[in-house]
């Protein structure tokens, strides 16, 4: 009798999914591992995830928790659930992401290997120690493989980082990192508008809790800037430039890259996008709300649930959209400047100096 020895560890589409998987697949891969992901999130995962949970509970957690019963359901037994604390010296993440092993192992009662390390550079706790902690509750403890891992991972994750940079969409930059390719940036048609979206991965790339909205705007001929097509130091750089400091790990998806293009005056609005509830976004809102008036930067703020009806939705955003074109049609006629002749622009001239001669003749009579 065969019997499959093949090692899987399962990663819930969600959360920390949406900025590091890339890594995550090399590193594992290298492991030794296969990866699997839960699916897509639909509305049987999240009204899963909500049973699970208080009802106050922030809907990117509800979405976690049904993607790992998701997984469940799907028989795997070693799951990945880090703990990510802070990312740089006191840039912290929210509570709930913090605690996502202690909240997971205290309201799911199934049986399964959970593999949480600890980031928290706050407290010393390296990216590499991060790393290693993963593979040691893995039992893997040769450093050499570990340390090739995390090459691996960092070589699929500089792949995707450039696509994303250049402008190649989500789906399809983790795509072509993972299979090893790099892919460029095709010529795109000049849209009449352009918005930033301020949000986190895990709540504009999931198609489902964003309802679409960058396909949405697409189709409305508006180009859709994110946090993935601002560089680290960009991003960094814009928020200390508007005064401001880095606070929360992730920030640069929200503050650093609307005050990107704020400060560039590359986008005729801002769209923010955030979970209803949540304390951090409703901070870093507020912040660009505040500077985005300074600037007459229209913005709007999209607070999101397990709830939000997308009739709703796009009805805001649409209404968003006409008041864009409005102020842009509004702003192209008053600097539209009428050019003459040269023949006609002398006549006028001359015309004008013997009027204000006669004029001048005449006041003084």
């Amino acid at each position: 009798m065969e019997f499959n020895t093949e090692k899987i560890i399962g990663i819930p589409r969600a959360i920390s999914y949406y900025n590091n998987y890339p890594f995550y697949y090399g590193f594992f891969k290298s492991l030794g591992y296969k990866v699997l992901l839960s699916d897509k999130t639909t509305t049987k995962i999240i009204n899963t995830g909500s049973q699970y949970v208080v009802s106050d509970t922030c809907l990117p957690i509800k979405v976690f928790v049904g993607h790992i019963i998701n997984l469940l359901e799907k028989g795997c037994d070693t799951i990945f659930v880090p703990s990510l604390q802070s990312t740089a010296y006191k840039v912290n993440n929210c509570t709930k992401i913090r605690g996502l092993p202690e909240i997971i192992r205290n309201i799911i009662d199934r049986p399964f290997k959970m593999i949480e390390p600890t980031l928290d550079k706050t407290n010393n706790i390296s990216f590499k120690d991060f790393c290693y902690d993963t593979a040691h509750q893995l039992d893997i403890f040769e450093e050499k493989k570990i340390n090739s891992a995390i090459k691996s991972g960092w070589e699929i994750y500089n792949k995707f980082q450039k696509m994303s940079l250049e402008g190649i969409p989500f789906e399809e930059a983790i795509r072509n990192a993972i299979n090893g390719n790099i892919i460029s940036k095709p010529i795109e048609i000049v849209k009449p508008l352009s918005v930033v979206i301020m949000a986190h991965g895990y709540n504009l790339f999931d198609e489902r809790i964003s309802m679409n909205l960058i396909k949405k705007l697409e189709k409305m001929g508006v180009k859709a800037y994110t946090g993935l097509n601002v560089s680290r130091q960009d991003a960094i750089k814009s928020i200390q430039e508007l005064g401001e400091i880095q606070y929360w790990a992730n920030e640069l998806d929200l503050t650093g890259a609307a005050a990107y293009y704020l400060l560039n005056n590359k986008v005729d609005g801002i769209i923010a996008l955030s979970a209803f509830g949540c304390g951090p976004d409703s901070l870093m809102v507020d912040e660009i709300q505040y500077h985005a008036g300074e600037k007459n930067i229209p913005m709007i703020h999209l607070n999101i649930d397990e709830h939000t009806g997308e009739a709703g939705f796009v009805t805001r955003i649409e209404a968003f959209v006409d008041m864009l074109i409005r102020k842009k049609r509004k702003m192209s006629k008053e600097n539209k400047v009428t050019i003459l002749p040269s023949s006609k622009k002398e006549n006028i001239i001359n015309s004008k100096k013997q009027k204000d001669k006669k004029d001048k003749t005449i006041s003084f009579v």
